[in-house]
């Protein structure tokens, strides 16, 4: 069975991630943490008309965002997956929350990776969870 990765990629964007070695650790610890192993986790750091052209030809809306998550996953409670993560939301979300950037982008690294572990974020109950577990994993860095 071969090694389990967590890979990290660029697209229309100059961004480089700092401390890859931490990140990957860290992602790792919240994926067992939860009961889950991990076959391949992707992250594709991009501009926002990149993640905007995903949007509309995958999911068929017309919004920017800060992030999209692909399930790719065959075996139970195996993650195997992408994360598209536009750096340009990121670096406006911190500015507008008054964050720094590399705060808001493990927020939304760790958000995604939640959705592979089955978290949802569509009702008001299931944001506050979603929430609450981001919070506690950052906790951890």
């Amino acid at each position: 069975m071969p090694k389990p990765a967590v890979h990290f990629f660029s697209e229309e964007t100059q961004f480089v991630l700092k401390n890859k070695t931490v990140l990957r650790a860290w992602l790792l610890d919240m994926i067992v943490a939860e009961g889950y192993g991990l076959e391949e986790l992707n992250f594709i750091f991009c501009s926002d008309e990149y993640l905007l052209r995903i949007n509309q030809q995958f999911l068929d809306h017309d919004t920017y965002t800060d992030v999209i998550t692909f399930d790719h996953s065959e075996r139970l409670k195996m993650i195997h997956g992408d994360i598209f993560i536009s750096i340009d939301r990121i670096r406006e979300n911190a500015s507008g929350l008054k964050v720094r950037t590399d705060d808001e982008l493990h927020r939304v690294m760790a958000h995604g990776t939640l959705h592979l572990l089955g978290y949802k974020d569509k009702t008001k109950a299931d944001k506050l969870k979603m929430t609450a577990r981001e919070d506690h994993y950052l906790s951890q860095r």
